[in-house]
């Protein structure tokens, strides 16, 4: 999308302050939790994943010296299994487990299980060289295997979600499969006016894709911008996120991932009880993510596992009261709805390290331990793009691959708690209502007391725009945040307006047929016309330069829609009744059997992932239908991607289409080329 913004500069100094700021905060606490932990190495505190370390530029082989290349950086991911162990609280003790992920220098040996993170400014061309050393997988060469039925286990590629980048050849290309055995090399042109922000990469293998992110290969992708905001150029929010000396806030990446490993026995086999999986672990058992039989729609729940952050499970983070905060939180996980909530913890716990809690259990534990006052959250920006205003909330709903960057502070020192909430079951994947499960505590240290957090916030991000933002647009920007904590002169993208996309609507149906022996996970403009995945059919031809709006329906279920390139400009949410449920402060309950706020004040709000909430309970399409309006702009690049849903099992099973942009034909359509 077209973005004026001013010329990017170095950043090395910046990144440097960053560390020590969030190191200093760590280290004053790091020995808080190390009395419970009866190993150093099963001390369960939370850290913000490892940087992955830059390597040397290898270029192809020919006759010339390397030309100077000062924005070129180059970086390596292995691809292996990887032998480690997991907490698990129905137990109390470590799981082993023997999982795919991605390894890469500087990776935390007692956190494999969450991938490195990247970071790249603006401008740079990035080379990612990927190397799969998993064993020789002959799926992956089967060319006579149902296409959409998982295969191809130990196939992988990767994919930038949400840059803006080229979607063909060696850049976000996810119609490649690297095979076992097989290196190699991406190339990602980031564009010099590319947005700061939270975005992620995951492994991308049709067939494989659910399989392998659920084993944990995901990781933060994190675009870091020094570009204030000026007259008729806008900024990055990274600029105001600074402290009146320069300093960046104290940042936490919360890579939060649902690993669903299942423990075979003796023979090597998955264990089954009353025709289920046995998801209980026993000593000298070893997890496994082998069959989709363990990416059902009940899996999650069923196994009792927990949400893992960052690879550990039930961390303990430590920070200090009256800090303000930025979190970074990435929905890395394949299919759950997690609902993020900060509580003071209302019970007394006194260790942590060898908590017990059965899975039958988890939701009167954390009504026991956790139902104290909630902390409130200030969303900044929703999957990697500053919003218009910051959003108060009590709770951040994520659907699979969201993002949100939050603002956040302790009011008072004591123990909090990390809190997956309830949710009704018009709000949640699985489509039934969900209980309360703890995922993390907070230790916060003595600090400053903040009585009122936002008035806190807002005058802490007034002092930052005096002592940092240029004189021409200080007084603007300091006038916005009083005004609502709007950050109008950061957000990335302009609207798309009426005129851009009159008369020109694109239609996506989401369905799963189950009137067929064999379940299928099809797409398509209307109940007409729906198909499962077809690689050699472009479903969607669109042309260079246009903008359109998008009609998003789910006629069973719901699903998380998401396209690759280009972001798209959320227009508005009508619930069955004719209500934009989108609008700040809506309440979306159209049945009366429980609120869901996950789309309030969405309207306006910029994305590449959004759920499509599926039809009420004992309705039949059109009927009970949620109708969601977005819009976007196809600039810059061309090529062929996928858009597809992202419960990343129904996408496997060819929930997905395959898209093309192309150029204009100079006639009013789109050219077919020159031969």
């Amino acid at each position: 999308m077209t973005m004026t913004i001013s010329r990017p500069r170095p950043i090395l100094l910046s990144a440097i302050k960053r560390c020590i700021v969030a190191c200093s905060v760590g280290f004053a606490l790091s020995t808080a939790m190390a009395a419970d932990a009866p190993d150093a190495s099963d001390a369960r505190e939370l850290h913000n994943p490892p940087v992955l370390l830059r390597s040397d530029l290898r270029l192809a082989a020919t006759a010339l010296p390397r030309g100077e290349a000062p924005r070129e950086v180059a970086l390596d991911l292995d691809i292996a299994y990887t032998d480690n162990k997991l907490f698990n609280p129905a137990s109390g003790l470590w799981d082993k487990v023997h999982l795919r992920s991605y390894t890469g220098r500087g990776v935390d040996p007692n956190a494999p299980f969450v991938a490195p993170t990247i970071e790249v400014t603006p401008g740079e061309t990035v080379r990612i060289s990927l190397h799969n050393k998993l064993p020789a997988d002959p799926d992956c060469t089967n060319g006579h295997l149902p296409v959409n039925t998982p295969h191809c286990f130990n196939g992988t590629n990767l994919h930038s979600h949400g840059l803006w980048v080229s979607p063909t050849g060696n850049s976000d290309n996810v119609l490649l499969s690297i095979n076992p055995g097989v290196s190699f090399q991406y190339e990602y042109n980031i564009p010099a006016d590319h947005p700061s922000g939270t975005f992620w990469y995951h492994t991308h293998r049709h067939g494989s894709t659910a399989l392998q992110v659920s084993s944990g290969m995901g990781g933060a992708l994190i675009v870091r911008g020094d570009r204030k905001p000026d007259v008729g150029h806008q900024g990055d929010l990274d600029t105001l996120l600074r402290t009146p000396s320069g300093d960046p806030f104290a940042e936490r990446i919360l890579v939060m991932q649902q690993i669903q490993y299942a423990c075979v026995g003796a023979d090597g086999k998955l264990k089954y009880k009353d025709g289920k999986i046995d998801w209980t672990c026993n000593p000298g058992e070893t997890g496994v993510i082998e069959s989709y039989d363990q990416l059902s729609s009940t899996s999650w729940s069923d196994s009792g596992h927990y949400t893992s952050i960052n690879g550990v499970v039930l961390p303990t983070f430590t920070a200090r009261s009256g800090t303000l905060e930025r979190w970074r939180l990435i929905h890395a996980g394949v299919r759950d709805t997690i609902s993020f909530q900060l509580r003071r913890m209302s019970g007394n716990l006194k260790s942590l390290a060898q908590l017990k809690v059965k899975p039958e259990d988890q939701q009167k534990f954390a009504d026991q331990v956790c139902s104290g006052p909630v902390v409130p959250q200030f969303v900044v920006a929703s999957d990697g793009l500053t919003m218009k205003h910051a959003q108060k909330r009590n709770l951040t709903t994520l659907q699979p691959a969201y993002r949100d960057d939050l603002l956040v502070a302790f009011p008072e020192p004591g123990r909090y708690c990390v809190v997956n909430a309830s949710a009704p079951a018009s709000g949640s994947v699985t489509q039934a209502a969900t209980g309360r499960q703890v995922i993390g505590f907070v230790d916060v240290a003595p600090g400053d007391k903040v009585p009122d957090i936002e008035r806190f916030i807002v005058d802490t991000l007034v002092k930052s725009a005096q002592a940092n933002m240029p004189a021409s647009v200080q007084s603007q920007i300091v006038a916005d945040l009083r005004n609502k904590l709007s950050l109008s002169k950061f957000v990335p993208h302009p609207d798309i307006t009426d005129d851009e996309v009159k008369g020109n609507m694109q239609h996506l149906v989401f369905y799963i047929d189950t009137s067929k022996p064999k379940t299928t996970f099809e797409i398509g403009t209307d109940q007409s016309d729906l198909e499962p995945y077809d690689p050699k059919r472009i479903d969607r031809v669109l042309k260079l330069g246009d903008a359109q709006t998008w009609q998003l329906e789910s006629h069973r279920a719901g699903h998380p829609f998401h396209i690759h390139v280009n972001p798209f400009q959320i227009e508005k949410i009508i619930d069955p009744n004719g209500k934009d449920v989108s609008l700040p402060d809506a309440v979306d309950n159209p049945d009366g059997k429980g609120v869901d706020p996950q789309y309030a004040g969405l309207k306006g709000v910029w994305k590449d992932t959004l759920w499509a909430k599926g039809p009420l309970p004992g309705t039949t399409p059109p009927k009970g239908v949620y109708r969601v309006y977005i819009r976007t702009r196809y600039e810059r690049y061309i090529g062929d991607f996928v858009l597809h849903c992202h419960i990343l099992d129904h996408e496997d099973q060819g929930m997905m289409q395959n898209v093309s942009i192309r150029l204009p034909d100079g006639a009013g359509g789109v050219s077919t080329g020159h031969h």
